[in-house]
């Protein structure tokens, strides 16, 4: 059996790893690195990660769904952070990438509830849209 099971990461081009850097930390509470080294910085996500890619010529590609705990939250930082605003909860970086902000709650996403701990977001749960759509796909009770 071969099957799709998520992302691990996703690498994501931009011209400046730093300015990079502070602009998601103007848009969270806490940003966490797994690490860091030569061209490259991994942002934490629990049990995945962003892998920021310096590059001379960033690629931009398609749009990134960054899932949050607090949507409205987070696109009013990223405003306020200088973002251009592309849409209700869309925004795009300095280096031209198209973020859209998702909230945790409203999608069929799922952390387990040891990660969601680990993470200090024990409690997060799902809208009853979202888990409808999980129990129509037998993935929740």
């Amino acid at each position: 059996m071969a099957r799709l099971v998520g992302i691990n990461h996703v690498a994501v081009q931009v011209g400046d790893i730093d300015e990079m850097l502070a602009f998601l930390g103007k848009l969270v509470d806490r940003l966490e690195l797994r690490g860091r080294g030569g061209h490259m910085a991994f942002v934490d996500l629990g049990d995945q990660f962003i892998a920021l890619e310096q590059a001379a010529t960033p690629v931009t590609a398609g749009h990134y769904g960054l899932v949050v705990d607090d949507q409205a939250e987070v696109v009013r930082r990223a405003r306020e952070a200088g973002a251009r605003i592309v849409g209700g909860h869309d925004f795009l970086d300095a280096s031209g990438n198209h973020w859209q902000v998702v909230d945790y709650r409203d999608v069929q996403f799922t952390k387990t509830p040891r990660v969601l701990e680990g993470m200090e977001l024990a409690g997060l749960g799902k809208s009853d849209k979202a888990l409808r759509e999980l129990r129509d796909k037998g993935l929740a009770d």
